[in-house]
């Protein structure tokens, strides 16, 4: 499996990637992103603007209760995004000043790793893993990248392996045939 083929075509199925969620910082980058889960980009854009304009940051969120900002985001989904959202709010004011530790998104860690562009368990290597792998000259770009491939293709749940390009790349895909050989193999010698 080659990394520099897994990203090269990343870099020709996603050539325009870029964020797609409107945010200006890291709170509105974490209130955004959590938002968007099972959610899309344009209803989380459609209902930001109020809810960073009553709670403009970690402290004005932390404030406020989970019944307080539910009216503000239902139509992005289930009632619980409202308390995580201010529970997570409420953690990084105690733990960490107000300010938004930097962190890697969930799609990066899925489809990385099912892809074989990292190989761990924590989201902290994976990161390191992947600063090794792509050129520095693409993180930005490779970022983006693996956010789509996540949302459109190696979704969380139920990916479409079958519809995926990187397919005859992926350690996962390559993974899953193996297994599926070898259960094959036990069937076949079990009938014999």
């Amino acid at each position: 499996m080659s990394k520099k083929a897994i990203l090269a075509e990343l870099k020709r199925l996603y050539p325009d990637a870029g964020p797609e969620l409107h945010f200006t910082n890291p709170y509105e980058t974490l209130v955004a992103t959590m938002l968007s889960a099972q959610c899309t980009d344009k209803q989380v854009n459609k209902v930001t603007p109020e809810v960073f304009a009553r709670y403009p940051d970690t402290t004005a969120m932390a404030a406020c209760t989970a019944e307080e900002l539910y009216p503000l985001v239902k139509s992005c989904g289930f009632k619980s995004k409202a308390g995580n959202i201010v529970n997570a709010c409420r953690m990084i004011v105690e733990k960490h000043g107000g300010q938004v530790p930097s962190t890697m998104e969930e799609h990066l860690f899925r489809v990385s790793n099912r892809l074989g562009l990292a190989d761990d368990s924590t989201v902290e290597e994976t990161e390191l893993q992947l600063m090794k792998a792509i050129p520095k000259s693409d993180w930005r770009d490779a970022h983006h990248w693996l956010i789509f491939h996540g949302r459109r293709v190696c979704k969380a749940q139920h990916p479409l392996c079958g519809s995926c390009t990187l397919r005859p790349l992926c350690k996962a895909a390559k993974a899953q045939q193996a297994a599926q050989k070898k259960a094959k193999a036990g069937a076949v010698s079990a009938e014999g």
